[in-house]
């Protein structure tokens, strides 16, 4: 099995904390977004994966540290890592085909944007099954329409009238991602765009036309990390499922506490500092942080920055950052110093 990553947008709608960092390797809840979803993906596979493959853009920002990152992630995985660029921001069926010798066999493609909680078995009659999740108001979103065996039969962006109440996210299995990679060239040769863009959804809805069998996979929790409100909700739903599963360390057992207190769920990194201060709930803090005389709830701070005399309630901050002041609601990106 391979997992298929395209990574290459900017994250615009994340800046200032996009600017220096690629939007899929923020952290939420302690771990960048690409290598949680990854790893979510891994565990409803429940079979073994042997390559990852990523598209990167601009080697200029998406650097060496990135490669490196994602390779580890790979490694932890008990897979290869497979790099590819998207030399120009073409769309989404574009960026697939950036990795043209990684596709074949069977394949999930994931865009690194959104996290996810899910629990169910792959349909091994299906020759494809596109992820979706039920949402109260479907006319906002893509959908899958279905027949009476429960084949997906079209794909609907954002339906004026009830089509169904299963959102697409994102994320799609295919038996042979081959078949994918033949329908988009097709829509490359034949120059098919939708919005100025070479889109996924042309090259599924070919395999539909060819008969191909899709079905649906619902997850429980589709999270957003779109930009700095949804983040910091996602950043505290995730944590919230951790605390309940209790697989991971969140408060890592260098953490310093002097005068202080943690309201779980939290997570803390290695090597930070807490004084006279009250952290939590729904707080994550990255590693070698010093944090003192505040109270911090409801945020998401990255590695190395200092905090004083704060009262930061949904506030979301970067690395290297020196903030000290009474303000509430910020958003401050890498580098920054408000003293």
């Amino acid at each position: 099995m391979k997992i298929i990553v395209p990574m290459a947008g900017r994250g615009s709608r994340l800046r200032p904390h996009s600017l220096t960092v690629p939007k899929p390797l923020i952290p939420v809840a302690g771990q960048p977004i690409v290598h949680r979803l990854v790893k979510d993906i891994a565990k409803v596979l429940k079979q073994p994966i042997n390559e990852i493959a990523f598209i990167l853009g601009d080697p200029a920002f998406f650097g060496d540290d990135v490669v490196e990152s994602l390779t580890a992630l790979a490694k932890d995985l008990g897979a290869i890592a497979s790099i590819y660029r998207q030399d120009q921001p073409l769309g989404t069926g574009h960026a697939i085909m950036s990795a043209k010798p990684s596709l074949s066999g069977p394949a999930v493609i994931a865009y690194a944007d959104t996290l996810i909680r899910a629990d169910f078995e792959l349909d091994p009659i299906a020759d494809s099954v596109i992820w979706t999740k039920r949402v109260d108001n479907p006319e906002a979103y893509g959908v899958v329409k279905l027949n009476d065996k429960n084949e997906i039969v079209e794909l609907v962006e954002k339906p004026e009238k009830f089509v169904s109440d299963q959102a697409v996210i994102g994320i799609y299995y295919f038996k042979d991602v081959a078949v994918l990679k033949e329908k988009l060239q097709e829509v490359l040769d034949q120059n098919v765009m939708n919005g100025g863009e070479y889109q996924i959804n042309d090259g599924i809805k070919r395999m539909m036309a060819d008969g191909k069998i899709f079905k649906t996979g619902t997850v429980d929790e589709w999270m957003d990390c779109g930009n700095k409100n949804i983040t910091l909700e996602t950043n505290a739903k995730m944590l919230g499922f951790l605390k309940a599963d209790n697989e991971e360390e969140l408060v890592h057992k260098s953490v310093v506490l002097e005068n202080s207190n943690i309201i779980d769920p939290c997570y803390i990194g290695e090597g930070t500092v807490l004084r006279n201060t009250t952290v939590g709930p729904y707080v994550s803090i990255g590693k070698d942080c010093v944090i003192e005389n505040s109270s911090v709830k409801n945020s998401l701070i990255q590695n190395q920055t200092v905090i004083k005399n704060a009262n930061l309630d949904d506030a979301m901050i970067g690395n290297y950052v020196k903030y000290d002041g009474n303000f509430t609601k910020i958003s401050i990106g890498d580098y920054s110093v408000l003293e």
